[in-house]
């Protein structure tokens, strides 16, 4: 292997892709309850299908989750899960090696400081890049979290696991079905990790270089605490666009009967509940984002210094 400047051996991209992967699903498994409440939240009071006359009682975020355990079953927090882990296994993989990539080819500075407009450009092009490679399995997740609410409300499931989710939405609209969303899937990608991958490798380095604290965990703390908040407030109005198109439901053709772009969706969206329903779901979200920012980082660095692999 390689030499890095600093004399740690340069790793393959595989390995880290595979490090970034075990890293996402750790973080993923612990969070995924809040997702999952953050998911119904986006959905809960959708304008769109009160038109078509579906009426939701409201919950707040601690309602949303207690209701899910008491009506569902305490294991249904994790229901989706499956599809989640998978896609983080693409998603994660692919934009942390992608980030990484770019800022050897963006370059640092004489200095060895990466630029704040360089990692922000690193960071949306790495997070939509995976996101759209992991597109098919967020669809997948959407779908399997509301499963629970559909049987509760007498409606027939529309899937059965993963791999029958997989074969409804190709057999009703062929293989593009599984991109169903993908505009605002990348869209929210790529301001999630400007928000959260730009965050946290400028506000790590800045401390390094400003401050007492070592490369520790100490540091890499604060560092995705600040993270996780940019991200959920940069990310959250293009997520509840993205659930909403995922769940609709479809005609015969396979394509949506409530939105017919996500820009329709924003606007039907805010002419019927008003801009601040682009926030549904913000308290979860952020609650989830920062668990999960904190532990993915620390995992991710912890299992990069236990392997040999050089400090993110």
């Amino acid at each position: 292997m390689e030499e890095e400047k600093s004399g740690v051996p340069q790793w393959p991209r595989v390995s880290k892709f595979i490090l970034s992967a075990c890293a996402a699903t750790v973080a993923e498994m612990v969070t995924f309850p809040l997702d999952l409440t953050k998911t119904r939240l986006q959905i809960q009071g959708e304008a769109a299908l009160r038109q078509h006359g579906s009426q939701t009682a409201y919950r707040g975020m601690l309602g949303t989750a207690l209701g899910i355990v008491r009506e569902e079953g305490p294991l249904k927090l994790w229901q989706g899960a499956t599809p989640a882990v998978y896609r983080h296994i693409v998603y994660s993989g692919v934009r942390m090696v992608a980030y990484e990539q770019l800022r050897d080819v963006l370059g640092r500075s004489e200095d060895d400081r990466f630029p704040l407009w360089k990692a922000a450009i690193g960071g949306m092009l790495a997070g939509a890049v995976g996101q759209f490679m992991a597109s098919p399995t967020d669809l997948v997740k959407v779908q399997m979290q509301m499963e629970g609410r559909r049987r509760l409300e007498g409606k027939p499931p529309r899937v059965h696991g993963v791999y029958h989710a997989f074969l409804k939405i190709v057999s009703e609209g062929g293989i593009r079905a599984l991109w169903a969303g993908w505009v605002p899937n990348v869209q929210r990608a790529a301001l999630v990790n400007l928000g959260d991958l730009t965050t946290y490798d400028t506000v790590k380095h800045f401390l390094l270089r400003n401050t007492s604290l070592q490369d520790t965990s100490l540091c890499h703390g604060l560092a995705s605490t600040c993270s996780g908040l940019v991200a959920a407030t940069m990310g959250t109005p293009a997520d509840v666009i993205k659930t909403r198109i995922m769940n609709q439901p479809r005609g015969p053709n396979g394509r949506g009967i409530l939105y017919k772009s996500s820009i329709d969706c924003l606007i039907q969206s805010v002419k019927g509940e008003g801009f601040i329903s682009l926030y549904k779901g913000f308290l979860p979200t952020w609650m989830r984002m920062a668990p999960w920012s904190m532990t993915f980082w620390l995992s991710f660095e912890q299992i990069r210094k236990t392997m040999g692999i050089s400090s993110f």
